[in-house]
């Protein structure tokens, strides 16, 4: 069984950082991309970022320059720093990964439980 568990969310000020942790863990034999993505309330979920397999990222237009995403490879782990937080920046993240688990043939997308990001102005 595939868990992902995020870490690192909270209450910070406008034009602070805040660095979330995902961390995967159990039967993986491959992990493809993993991702960031974000719910605020009465909106729908958003990319906020992608770090492919192969070292590509992405940000949407709304974070680059601010948001960075990173994984050690090491430790199934992602992270993301956020800097110069914004109000609009409030949300629920959650951490997605492209996982093949071993004994199965196909690779699918596992999900976290999300963490709380709540940034006052």
């Amino acid at each position: 069984q595939v868990q992902l568990v995020e870490s690192g969310g909270g209450l910070v000020q406008a034009g602070g950082s805040l660095r979330l942790s995902c961390a995967a863990s159990g039967s993986i034999l491959s992990i493809n991309s993993m991702n960031w993505y974000r719910q605020a309330p009465g909106k729908e979920r958003e990319l906020v970022a992608s770090f492919s397999n192969g070292a590509s990222t992405n940000y949407a237009d709304s974070v680059k320059g601010r948001f960075s995403i990173s994984r050690d490879n090491a430790k199934n782990a992602a992270y993301l720093q956020m800097n110069n937080l914004k109000p609009e920046d409030t949300a629920v993240y959650y951490c997605n990964a492209d996982i093949r688990a071993r004994g199965s043939p196909f690779v699918r997308g596992y999900w976290g439980q999300g963490t709380q990001v709540t940034v006052s102005s």
